[in-house]
């Protein structure tokens, strides 16, 4: 839910997604009741707290923040987040986990044509990244 709207979707656990698109000077505010909130711009540029930021960035919040952001132009964001997990994240290019060492196995299964191939996405084939 957010803003006074709720999904229909049944959710395992608190989960907070939203699209969100802002008119030519109008603003919205992102309550602090989540303990993880990002938002990613998507079209557009948004300021929050006087910092201008523009589309294609990932902004992770602080917990505990009430932020406020607006557009002086307008803007397309994604806003996202929900309950901690409740333990730390690691990411290396498109692999993210709890894990390291599953990273390392993903790593290798790409590496060796083991990962599964995400449906009708089989026509390229995009080699590791070097470390």
């Amino acid at each position: 839910s957010f803003d006074g709207v709720r999904s229909p979707v049944r959710a395992a656990s608190e989960t907070l997604y939203a699209d969100i698109r802002l008119d030519p000077g109008a603003t919205v505010k992102i309550p602090a009741d989540s303990e993880e909130r990002a938002i990613y711009v998507l079209d557009g540029a948004v300021s929050i707290s006087g910092d201008r930021f523009s589309e294609n960035r990932l902004l992770v919040f602080r917990p505990g923040d009430e932020i406020v952001v607006s557009a002086e132009r307008g803007a397309h964001f994604m806003l996202f987040g929900g309950a901690s997990l409740g333990s730390k994240r690691y990411i290396w290019w498109n692999f993210v986990s709890s894990s390291m060492e599953r990273i390392e196995q993903a790593r290798q299964e790409w590496k060796t044509g083991r990962f599964d191939i995400v449906p009708g996405d089989d026509k390229e084939f995009i080699p590791l990244p070097q470390y």
